[in-house]
């Protein structure tokens, strides 16, 4: 049986990622959000809250992961943030293998992934898109999101690969700087490419 073509989405912050994969399930291209799947596995009732709770005590509550308590938990400190994504990515990945199964009939699929290219994660998709926008747009758009500051938004952006450095390694690049439409437009002309690279 022959496999879907995976498109490995991802982007900094800010960069119109979530809208970007929202216009390729438009285009009927089953989409994996795993950061979607990691609220999931964090909420009340979540494979990882005791998992959580063991690791970093007093970050979970009656909801689940309190997300503000984990984030000051490991804020600044790295080992504190690799310990955590030891946790968190390897759940992740089990749900990308039941997600890839379960859509075993589809021609395309795409993981949105925002950390792709920093966790090797391009080794595991067949074509790489990035979203970007300029850098002034980005900053815009992140500090007018509720509870963001300058600071937080720097930190956010130094775990980051540079934006130019993803573009540098993308198949593929779309442009979220301009008009909605125009960004509709070029993601409707990239999965029409795809498609027809396998027909």
């Amino acid at each position: 049986m022959k496999q879907p073509l995976i498109i490995g989405l991802t982007g900094s912050i800010g960069m119109g990622k979530s809208p970007v994969a929202a216009m390729f399930a438009d285009e009927n291209v089953p989409v994996f959000d795993a950061d979607a799947a990691v609220h999931d596995l964090q909420k009340a009732g979540g494979a990882l809250v005791p998992i959580i709770e063991l690791a970093f005590p007093g970050t979970t509550g009656a909801d689940g992961v309190d997300r503000k308590a984990l984030g000051a938990a490991v804020f600044g400190d790295r080992d504190r943030l690799a310990l955590l994504e030891s946790i968190i990515h390897p759940a992740v990945a089990e749900r990308r293998k039941l997600f890839l199964a379960s859509h075993q009939d589809a021609d395309i699929i795409l993981f949105d992934i925002p950390l792709l290219f920093e966790k090797g994660g391009q080794a595991g998709v067949d074509v790489t898109v990035v979203v970007s926008a300029p850098a002034a747009v980005q900053r815009v758009r992140v500090l007018a999101r509720a509870n963001m500051t300058a600071e937080k938004f720097e930190h956010i952006l130094a775990l980051q690969m540079d934006d130019a450095e993803k573009r540098a390694r993308a198949d593929h690049i779309i442009d979220t700087g301009k008009d909605i439409a125009e960004t509709r437009a070029d993601v409707q002309a990239l999965v029409k490419k795809l498609r027809a690279g396998l027909a």
